[in-house]
C-alpha cells in the first residue's frame, strides 16, 4: 500500500509540474503512450469496464494486453463469469482467467457452453474441466470450429488415446482439432502405412502410433507429401528400412518434420566434424539420432562448448548422445563432477550423459564410492582390550 501511496503523490506533483511548464516543441514518448491511452479509455464501453471492476479484474492489465475488447458494443462480462463460476471458478480465479484471456468476454455465452460440453467429453468432471481452462484459458475460449472439434476428440478416442492424453492435447495443440477430421484420418494413414513400410509389425504399429501422437501431435499438421519425402531421402542416403524404423522408434514423429536439405546439411556437417566414412556415420546416428534432428547452428554451438571443456573429438565420438545437452547444462555437470575429483576430459563420457535422473543417480554412485572408507575383511581390528 505505501508504494502505492507514494507513486500517487509522485504522480500528482509530476501532473503539476506539468501545468507550470509550457508545451514542448516536441511530445515525448511516454506522453504520446499516455494521451493514447486516454484517448482509448474515452471510447471504452464504460458497462463492460463498471462490470469488469465488479469482477475484480485489474482493468490496466487487460488494457495492456488486448484493449479492444474494451471497445466492443457487445460483451458478456457477467454471463461468462457465471459460467466459470458454476464450473467451480471463485472470484479469484475468475478474475484471474479474464484477465490472461480478455477476448472470453466478447464469446457469447452458447458458444462457451458448447465449448464446455465439448471439452467434459474429455474430462472426468467439472473440477478437472476448470483448472484446464484455469491453466490454458485461451485454448478454451478459441472458439472456432466446434462440430469439427467434436469430431476429431471422437476419432482420436476411437483409435485408442486415453483422455488424458487428448485432453493435454487440446490445450498444447488446439490447432490439430481446428483441422478437417478427414485430414487427420488420412494423416494418420500415412504415418501407417510409412512404418508397415519400413518393415513395422502390425502388432506395433498401434503402440507406435500412439506414442508418436502422444508425444508430437503437430505431426498431424504436416502434409502427406513431406512425410514420404523424407523417409525416400533417408533410404537414398543409404539407410536401410530396418535403421529407419529404428529412427522412427527414437524420434517419433519428430523425424516427419525435418526437410531433406537440413538432414542433408546436419549429416555433411557431422561427417566433417567426425572425419569419418558414411558407414560410421550411420552408426552414429543411429546411436544419437539428435544428429540429424538438430540444425548445423546448434551442432557446432554444442560441439565448441564440449571442445572448451577440454573433451575431445574421440570422446563425443564414443558417445554422441552427449550432444543432446546444451552446454548451460554440459558446464554445470563438469562442475559438479570435478568437485569429486572426477576429470571428464580424461575419462568415459557416459558420468556425463543421460537425463537429469540418470545424472543425479550416476553422481550419486560416484559420490558414494568417494566417501566410503575401504573395508578390508582380513584386516587386524583394533579393538582396546
Amino acid at each position: 500500500m505505501l508504494w502505492k501511496l507514494l507513486l500517487r503523490s509522485q504522480s500528482c506533483r509530476l501532473c503539476s509540474f506539468r501545468k507550470m511548464r509550457s508545451p514542448p516543441k516536441y511530445r515525448p514518448f511516454l506522453a504520446c503512450f499516455t494521451y493514447t491511452t486516454d484517448r482509448q479509455s474515452s471510447k471504452e464501453n464504460t458497462g463492460t469496464v463498471e462490470k469488469l471492476y465488479k469482477c475484480s479484474v485489474d482493468i490496466r492489465k487487460i488494457r495492456r494486453l488486448k484493449g479492444w475488447v474494451l471497445l466492443e458494443d457487445e460483451t458478456y462480462v457477467e454471463e461468462i463469469a457465471n459460467i466459470l463460476q458454476e464450473l467451480g471458478a471463485d472470484e479469484t480465479a475468475v478474475a484471474s482467467i479474464l484477465e490472461r484471456c480478455p477476448e472470453a468476454i466478447v464469446c457469447s455465452p452458447t458458444a462457451v457452453n458448447t465449448q464446455r460440453k465439448l471439452w467434459q467429453l474429455v474430462c472426468k468432471n467439472e473440477e478437472e474441466l476448470i483448472k484446464l481452462i484455469e491453466q490454458f484459458p485461451e485454448s478454451f475460449f478459441t472458439i472456432k470450429d466446434q462440430e469439427n472439434q467434436k469430431l476429431n476428440v471422437q476419432f482420436f478416442q476411437e483409435l485408442g488415446l486415453k483422455n488424458v492424453v487428448i485432453s493435454r492435447l487440446l490445450t498444447a495443440a488446439p490447432n490439430v482439432f481446428h483441422n478437417p477430421v478427414e485430414k487427420n484420418k488420412q494423416m494418420v494413414r500415412i504415418l501407417q502405412e510409412s512404418y508397415l513400410d519400413v518393415g513395422g509389425s502390425e502388432a506395433n504399429m498401434k503402440v507406435w502410433l500412439l506414442k508418436l501422437l502422444s508425444q508430437n501431435p503437430f505431426i498431424l499438421l504436416n502434409s502427406p507429401t513431406a512425410i514420404k519425402e523424407t523417409l525416400e531421402f533417408l533410404q537414398e542416403q543409404g539407410f536401410t528400412s530396418f535403421e529407419i524404423l529404428q529412427l522412427l522408434s527414437k524420434l517419433k514423429g519428430f523425424l516427419f518434420q525435418l526437410c531433406p536439405r537440413s538432414i542433408q546439411n546436419s549429416i555433411s556437417f557431422s561427417k566433417n566434424a567426425f572425419k569419418c566414412t558414411d558407414h560410421d556415420l550411420k552408426q552414429l546416428v543411429l546411436k544419437c539420432p539428435a544428429l540429424l534432428y538438430y540444425s548445423v547452428p546448434v551442432l557446432e554451438e554444442r560441439m565448441q562448448g564440449l571442445l572448451r571443456e577440454g573433451i575431445s573429438i574421440a570422446q563425443i565420438r564414443e558417445t554422441p548422445m552427449v550432444l543432446e545437452l546444451t552446454p548451460q547444462i554440459v558446464q554445470y555437470r563438469i562442475r559438479k563432477l570435478n568437485s569429486l575429483g572426477y576429470r571428464i576430459k580424461d575419462g568415459h563420457l557416459a558420468n556425463l550423459n543421460g537425463s537429469k535422473e540418470e545424472f543425479e543417480a550416476n553422481f550419486g554412485k560416484i559420490q558414494a564410492k568417494k566417501v566410503r572408507p575401504l573395508f578390508n575383511p582380513v584386516a587386524p581390528l583394533n579393538v582396546e582390550e
